[in-house]
């Protein structure tokens, strides 16, 4: 019984050493820049300037279908599958859009570079392309995210937004912050592009 509790004990230390590392890596990750404008109950609206993404396109429809494969094949870009043999470093978040006829998933590029810094992917599937200087209206939650988990962020986001009313444009996105081996203090947000006048005032939704 000694020897249970005390390899139990060791497990369990291993299990918060290993955690705490990848909350340490996590927080030195690049974090993609914005600026809050305003916040209401449980979201923002933030400014997001200009970005540079690789992106891949996939005509799956559903999260769980998408993101191991669109994944890979971007981290395949910035772990050298380029014409330069690059290594670039991992930022967060990572971007899905995804809807019933097609889905995207993007990775943002880190500040220092340009489009035309950034070699050119092996992988056809992969664009580098500039994102829109744009606002956004986020919500943010925790855990491993799930489609019924973005589902209802989405709704929850929506009715928020209008409730007030601020006009949304396009699609829902789903961002997460961290690696799957990371455990605790997940972060994962749903999102969506609005039009934001200046002297607009939130409300509870």
């Amino acid at each position: 019984m000694k020897t249970l509790i005390i390899i139990g004990v060791i497990i369990l230390l291993v299990f918060i050493a290993f955690q705490v590392y990848w909350l340490y890596q996590t927080n030195k990750t690049e974090i993609q820049r914005y600026e809050i404008i305003a916040s209401g109950d449980n979201y923002e609206i933030r400014h997001y300037p200009s970005a540079t993404m690789a992106t891949i396109h996939s005509q799956a429809n559903q999260y769980s279908e998408f993101r191991n494969r669109g994944f890979r094949t971007l981290a395949g870009y910035i772990f050298g599958g380029n014409e330069s043999n690059k290594q670039i470093s991992m930022t967060s978040p990572v971007h899905m859009d995804f809807n019933e006829s097609s889905s995207t998933m993007s990775f943002v590029m880190p500040s220092v570079y340009k489009k035309s810094d950034l070699p050119k992917p092996n992988d056809s599937s992969i664009t580098i392309h500039e994102s829109p200087d744009e606002y956004i209206a986020a919500i943010r939650f925790g855990g491993f995210a799930s489609e019924k988990d973005i589902r209802a962020y989405s709704e929850k986001l929506e009715n928020a937004l209008n409730s007030v009313p601020i006009t949304s444009i396009g699609t829902y996105k789903y961002l997460g912050y961290n690696p799957p081996f990371q455990l605790l203090f997940r972060r994962n947000e749903v999102v969506v592009k609005v039009l934001w006048d200046a002297n607009q005032k939130l409300v509870n939704p």
